[in-house]
């Protein structure tokens, strides 16, 4: 299999424990996608009981589709790492800024 090696934000957090990604606090998906037009939810939760085998892996950012977040650069992340939680019922980018 060929691999491709890219420089992504890190999801440093994520507090989203019913996520099949999330173990221990961590996010194990190979990248994940932040957002609509407007709001900065994480696109790739997954409501899960069980979750992923993968515990080495830490996730990055592969697109961030809130082009008024300050991070966001040609709808890619630029902050160094970003946390992941609820606001509400629903699982946020709670680095998100204006």
């Amino acid at each position: 299999m060929e691999k491709l090696t890219l420089e992504m934000s890190l999801v440093s957090q994520c507090s989203v424990d019913t996520c099949a990604y999330n173990i221990k606090n961590s996010c194990h998906a190979k990248a994940i996608t932040v957002g609509d037009a407007n709001n900065p939810n994480c696109d790739t939760f997954l409501g899960s009981a069980g979750h992923c085998k993968e515990q080495k892996r830490i996730a990055g950012v592969g697109a961030c589709k809130v082009s008024s977040c300050k991070f966001n650069e040609d709808l890619e992340c630029k902050a160094d790492k970003i946390s992941i939680g609820f606001s509400g019922k629903e699982t946020y980018c709670l680095t998100f800024r204006v």
